[in-house]
């Protein structure tokens, strides 16, 4: 047995012993409890830099869907079955599986493009992105959906992804106003 398969049904081997604790980590399984928090930063941002949300967002929500759609691309050629597909002997939380391929995982991809990119724009805002990054990717092991290196494989994509988008966000567009210069005129 891998290092990665033992560590998954170390993780999954918690799955069912307590009812609420499944629903917490299927709750972070829906990217639907996203979209909440999603709107409320989006406000926030709109209220702190309206011209720096109104670049931001937009890149923030393009980076994603590109990521997304790479990461099923990379599914496809990788076509690592996900554990809930190929190991028999585990816990399946509910109908949590998703489809047939699971490296890299797509939750991991999004959540780590939306925290390295908040990161690289706003250095504080990590204390509350990366736990909730860290929780969701747990809870994708933890309902047997992925095994680790699935999730460990997506975080490094979209932390990439999303930091890169954002570094060049801030290197070349005008997204932060700059001090005035002083320029000096000739006589």
């Amino acid at each position: 047995m891998s290092w990665d398969e033992s560590l998954f049904r170390a993780i999954n081997g918690l799955a069912g012993q307590s009812a609420w604790i499944d629903q917490v980590a299927l709750s972070l399984s829906q990217s639907s409890l996203l979209w909440v928090p999603g709107i409320v930063l989006t406000g926030y941002w709109l209220w702190l830099s309206r011209r720096e949300a109104l670049l931001g967002a937009p890149a923030l929500a393009a980076t994603i869907g590109i990521a997304d759609f790479l990461g099923a691309r990379l599914k496809d050629l990788i076509a690592r079955p996900r554990p809930c597909v190929s190991l028999t002997d585990i816990q399946h939380v509910e109908a949590a599986c998703g489809k047939v391929f699971g490296f890299p995982s797509n939750h991991a991809i999004n959540t780590a493009v939306a925290a390295a990119f908040l990161q690289v724009l706003y250095p504080r805002s990590g204390w509350v992105s990366w736990p909730l990054v860290g929780l969701i990717g747990l809870s994708r092991v933890y309902i047997g959906a992925h095994y680790v290196t699935d999730v460990l494989g997506g975080w490094v994509i979209g932390g990439l992804f999303g930091a890169g988008v954002a570094w060049l966000l801030l290197r070349y567009s005008h997204v932060r106003s700059s001090l005035p210069r002083t320029v000096k005129r000739e006589a």
